[in-house]
């Protein structure tokens, strides 16, 4: 079997596509990959990383707002959109895939494309309750889709396209540990535990507000355990404001880093979760079934991580914050009200859990098989 993934851009895109990749894998270990991608986006680091060949493709989004600056990236756009089509040609037929699955981002818009045209069965898989503008337009080409969540069809023409909700794959290590031994590997007693993060790079109302946070439940006494990831956008803020404060950045309740590297262990001590609402990020928070203050990205397309976190919100499993109502004094009185009733902190973890599909790799593999089979009577 050749199965051949489009994605780029963002580890959104990317890592759905590794774990589609590594899923497949692990039923048909003599399968062949290849991934599409940009040559300059996160996958041309990530997709070799994790041991799998990458073909590239030079795509770029449209730019809607006008300016000077924007007006030569749509130049740039239009060039790479005259090209596109042959250099997607070029890489499905040097491949020959039984297969091609996309997982978003710009550089899966040509190659699903063109390789639906040739008559190669082809599937996408959306990590979003808001669908991103490339899936929206495959999904009307494509022979399958598979969704994370059944929400992303109310904005897609499910008329078009035979769908599964096959939920997200997670990594492996998610939920392997209990609460109790994740505390003892982090040095905490068994108190409420915080984890809150904004990702890699940070965010800064996140991070603004959990300073906020910290001195707060530091300078009360309370019993409460927090790990905060400031990312890279906090390091030269962060660290400053606890000094201030004197207040170190790792003590027998406290662990403050840049990264968080351990997140599972981090995820597993956690009685609440404060963080941004990406697709992953949300997946992991069911699998692991975890009560979670969500504050969406308001700067992304479509404004996708509010309709993701209010997923979780509808069911029960997460308070979510708009970042334009977030306040020092409201973050703290929300924390404050979970923290006093560890009932309701039970009940939204319980909520999370009942979201995650714990069988997403074998939906995945029923949709690869269905393709298979449609490639074996053509």
């Amino acid at each position: 079997m050749k199965v051949l993934i489009a994605c780029g851009g963002t580890g959104g895109h990317i890592n759905p596509g590794l774990a589609i990749a590594d899923i497949i894998r692990e039923k048909y270990p003599e399968a062949e990959f290849l991934f599409a991608g940009t040559p300059n986006g996160m996958e041309a680091r990530l997709v070799p990383k994790a041991g799998y060949r990458l073909e590239t493709i030079k795509v770029a989004g449209f730019q809607r707002k006008i300016s000077l600056e924007n007006i030569g990236r749509n130049a740039k756009a239009v060039a790479y959109l005259m090209t596109s089509g042959k250099r997607a040609k070029e890489i499905i037929k040097g491949f020959s895939p039984d297969i091609a699955i996309g997982t978003g981002g710009y550089a899966a818009g040509p190659v699903i494309r063109k390789a639906a045209k040739m008559g190669i069965p082809t599937a996408i898989h959306e990590q979003n309750a808001y669908p991103g503008v490339t899936n929206r337009l495959l999904s009307k080409e494509v022979d399958f889709v598979m969704l994370t969540v059944i929400e992303a069809l109310d904005f897609m023409d499910k008329s078009k396209f035979k769908y599964s909700v096959t939920g997200l794959p997670v990594r492996s290590s998610i939920n392997t540990i209990s609460k109790a031994e994740a505390r003892k590997k982090l040095g905490f007693d068994d108190s409420f535990t915080i984890l809150s993060f904004g990702g890699s790079l940070g965010a800064g109302c996140i991070n603004d507000t959990m300073t906020e946070v910290v001195k707060w439940h530091t300078g009360e006494g309370l019993k409460i355990n927090h790990i905060h990831g400031y990312g890279g956008m906090g390091k030269d803020t962060f660290p400053q404001a606890m000094k201030a404060a004197g207040i170190p950045l790792k003590s027998d309740r406290l662990r403050i880093s840049e990264y968080i590297n351990d997140m599972d262990i981090c995820l597993a001590a956690a009685d609440l979760v404060i963080c941004r609402s990406g697709a992953s990020t949300l997946a992991e928070l069911q699998a692991a079934g975890k009560a979670s203050i969500l504050i969406p990205s308001p700067i992304v397309a479509g404004n996708h991580q509010y309709h993701n976190a209010m997923v979780l919100g509808k069911a029960g499993a997460a308070v979510v914050t708009e970042q334009k109502d977030v306040t020092n004094e409201k973050m703290i009185a929300e924390i404050k009200r979970l923290y006093e009733s560890p009932d309701t902190v039970e009940i939204m973890s319980a909520c999370a859990a009942k979201l995650h599909l714990k069988d997403t790799n074998e939906r995945i593999l029923a949709v690869v098989e269905e393709l298979l089979a449609k490639k074996n009577t053509k």
